[in-house]
C-alpha cells in the first residue's frame, strides 16, 4: 500500500509537467513558419479557398481555442485526424509506435548485454584488456554520430558481407528472423552511443562499491569473488545504472529519428519529422505528445526501481 501510494504522488507529479508539454508542442508548432491549408491547396490556391480550408480546420480561430478544442477531444480520447487523408491519427501511431519502442528495447537489449558485463571487469581488473575496452568503447562511442556510424555499418554489413538488410521493415508478426534482421543494424548503431555512456557509469559505480568495508569482510570470509560481486557489489552498484538506464530509455525513444531516417524505418520519429514539414498539426502534436508520455512513464518506473533498490528510501517506508 505504501508503494502503490507512492506511485500515486508521482503519478501527480507528472500530471502537471505532461500537461506543460501539451501547451508547449502546441505553441511551438504554430510558431512554425508555414500554413497547412496552403500545403494542402498547392501555391496557385486562391486566398477564398486557403479561408474555407482554414475554417473547415479550425486554423481561424485564436491559438487559445484552438488549443482548447485539441485538448477537449484528447481528454475523450480523440488524436485527431490527418489533414490531407483524414485518416484517424491514433490509426497512424498504431502502426508506427510499435516500430519506435521495438528499436529501442533491442538498442537498450544490447547496450546493457555490452556494457554492464564489460564495466564489471573493468572495475574488478583496473588497467587490464577489459579497462582499455571499456575506455575505447566509451571515446568512440561519444565521439562518432549515430547517422555516420548507421551508414557505415550498412556499407559494411549490408553492402560487403551482405549479412543484414540496408533497409526496410519486416512486421514480427509476418516473419519474425527477417524482423529481427531488419533491426539488427538500426539497434546496433543506437546502442554503441548508450554503450559508452553506460559502460562508464558501472565502472565507476562497482569500482565505488568495491572500496567499501563490507567487501572487504566479505572476502575474508572466503565468499567466493562471483558471489561477492554478483550478489552484493552488483546489486549496492545498481542504483546508478538503473538510474542511466532509464533515462537513456527515454531519449531512445525520441533519438531515434536519425536512425530511422538512415535506415528507412516507419517509426513514429520519422512520422513526425515528414508530417512536420507539411505542417500537419494533428500527426505531430499527437506524435510528440505520446512519445512525452513514455518517456514521463519510464522515468516513472526508473523512479520506483530506485526507490526498491535504495535501501534509505525503503528504510523510508517504502
Amino acid at each position: 500500500m505504501r508503494l502503490l501510494r507512492y506511485i500515486g504522488g508521482r503519478l501527480l507529479l507528472l500530471l502537471p509537467v505532461l500537461f506543460g508539454t501539451s501547451v508547449l508542442i502546441f505553441l511551438l508548432l504554430r510558431l512554425i513558419p508555414g500554413d497547412p491549408a496552403q500545403v494542402i491547396l498547392g501555391l496557385r490556391a486562391t486566398p477564398e479557398r486557403l479561408a474555407i480550408v482554414r475554417e473547415e480546420l479550425g486554423l481561424d480561430l485564436p491559438v487559445h481555442q484552438q488549443y482548447g478544442q485539441w485538448l477537449g477531444k484528447l481528454l475523450q480520447g480523440d488524436l485527431g485526424k490527418d489533414f490531407r487523408s483524414n485518416e484517424a491519427v491514433i490509426s497512424l501511431l498504431s502502426v508506427r509506435l510499435p516500430v519506435t519502442i521495438q528499436l529501442t528495447l533491442m538498442s537498450l537489449t544490447m547496450a546493457v548485454l555490452i556494457a554492464v558485463p564489460l564495466g564489471i571487469r573493468a572495475a574488478i581488473k583496473p588497467g587490464g584488456v577489459a579497462d582499455r575496452l571499456s575506455m575505447l568503447l566509451g571515446l568512440f562511442g561519444i565521439s562518432i554520430p549515430d547517422f555516420w556510424l548507421g551508414i557505415m555499418l550498412i556499407l559494411f554489413f549490408a553492402l560487403g558481407l551482405r549479412m543484414f538488410p540496408s533497409s526496410g521493415y519486416v512486421r514480427l508478426d509476418h516473419d519474425l528472423l527477417g524482423n529481427l534482421r531488419a533491426f539488427f543494424l538500426p539497434a546496433l548503431t543506437l546502442a554503441v552511443g548508450l554503450s559508452a555512456v553506460l559502460v562508464r557509469i558501472t565502472r565507476s559505480a562497482v569500482l565505488e562499491v568495491l572500496e567499501l568495508d563490507f567487501v572487504k569482510f566479505l572476502r575474508a570470509k572466503g565468499l567466493r569473488e562471483q558471489l561477492v560481486i554478483y550478489q552484493h557489489v552488483l546489486r549496492n552498484a545498481s542504483i546508478p545504472i538503473v538510474t542511466v538506464i532509464g533515462l537513456q530509455f527515454g531519449y531512445l525513444l525520441g533519438g531515434a529519428v536519425i536512425v530511422e531516417e538512415v535506415f528507412s524505418l516507419p517509426g513514429v520519429g520519422r512520422l513526425i519529422v515528414s508530417y512536420t514539414l507539411e505542417r500537419n498539426y494533428p500527426v505531430v502534436q499527437a506524435g510528440m505528445l505520446v512519445v512525452a508520455f513514455l518517456f514521463i512513464v519510464v522515468n516513472l518506473a526508473t523512479d520506483v526501481i530506485y526507490a526498491l533498490l535504495n535501501p534509505k528510501i525503503r528504510g523510508a517506508g517504502i
